[in-house]
């Protein structure tokens, strides 16, 4: 698809008081209302139960919406047909028809759209092509490892040309390192492609490495949506500052704040202002930084996070009692729990 054609298929995603209901009461997705931009790479984010793959399957149509809507540019997708939504889905699973080679696993959906076989074969050998993927045309999906089988699933979600594509956890089945190296792949097919991608997932890392915008989910309600930069840096609640981790919760005899690991500053001897008296419990290395936890009554798990030189030049060992203070431009206030 050329960069022509893709800008004059983008179009805005909107959910508007989108909400799902299961029997019995459960509401796993309640009434909310998000904008996606054409193009951009989101990522839905939170914990197990939170909403998020709920919200992608009723995008793609996969589960139907007990209330709202779900607009695609102008046009209104939430009663249509998964065919004619405009989307596309690559599942958890990646759902190959093992009895069928990666070249028709990709052509798949232009078979029975009734597209002639050397056309859908031209244009899935095009996609294995993008996606690195042509010296293993003829396999099954059982000789392939599961970064290949990947890379045939996402090749097959883009065979339909949509104008969004759905992903579901597309990298927890990979190893560690398999899994960073697939998550720089698909941020470059994103910007090559300019469709837009909405990703589903539990991993902040993930989360902050791929995406222009995090909406981060809890009990199916949106707790906050920014770039990655907005969300760390001044999370909004404080199940953001937590769920994200890498942040202190602190209440302060004038309120609730956020305070970032990395700008927590420590002290054997006690610094002036109003300083938090703690003790470390444990100390672990980490390559570039080292990561302190510390203990504190009424402070659950209370850290601090240098940097190696820092550290080394004058190491507090676990035992230790220390001062735990802050700059105040570095803390976020929290609204009230």
């Amino acid at each position: 698809m050329t960069a022509e054609s893709r800008s004059t298929r983008a179009a805005d995603l909107e959910l508007i008081k989108l909400t799902k209901r299961y029997g019995g009461g459960a509401t796993a997705v309640d009434a909310i209302d998000l904008r996606i931009k054409a193009g951009a790479y989101c990522c839905l984010l939170g914990p197990s139960g939170c909403g998020k793959t709920s919200t992608l399957r009723m995008i793609a149509g996969h589960e139907s919406v007990t209330d709202g809507d779900i607009l695609l540019g102008p046009r209104n997708i939430t009663i249509l047909p998964t065919a004619q939504r405009g989307t596309a889905m690559m599942f958890q699973s990646y759902a190959l028809f093992p009895h069928l080679s990666a070249l028709d696993n990709v052509a798949f959906s232009l078979k029975m759209a009734g597209v002639d076989k050397a056309t859908r074969h031209k244009r899935a050998h095009q996609l294995l092509e993008l996606v690195d993927m042509t010296p293993y045309a003829d396999r099954k999906p059982g000789q392939l490892s599961g970064g290949q089988q990947q890379r045939v699933a996402l090749a097959r979600a883009l065979i339909v040309e949509p104008r969004v594509l759905l992903l579901d956890e597309p990298l927890s089945a990979l190893d560690p390192f398999l899994r960073i190296r697939m998550r720089a792949e698909l941020k470059r097919w994103q910007l090559e492609l300019g469709f837009t991608f909405i990703h589903v997932t539990h991993s902040q890392e993930e989360a902050m490495a791929l995406s222009d915008q995090v909406v981060v989910m809890n009990h199916g309600r949106i707790e906050q949506v920014g770039s990655p930069h907005e969300i760390f840096d001044t999370p909004a609640t404080e199940f953001v500052a937590r769920f994200l981790g890498g942040h202190n919760v602190i209440a302060t005899p004038t309120g609730k704040i956020a305070l970032r690991a990395d700008r927590t500053r420590l002290s054997r001897a006690q610094p002036t202002g109003e300083p938090i008296a703690a003790r470390v419990r444990a100390v672990e290395y980490q390559g570039t930084y080292v990561q302190l936890a510390l203990h504190h009554e009424h402070i659950p798990d209370l850290t601090a996070t240098l940097p190696e030189a820092d550290y080394y030049a004058a190491p507090i060992a676990p035992g230790e009692a220390v001062f735990v203070s802050w700059a105040t431009a570095d803390a976020r206030p929290l609204p009230a729990s």
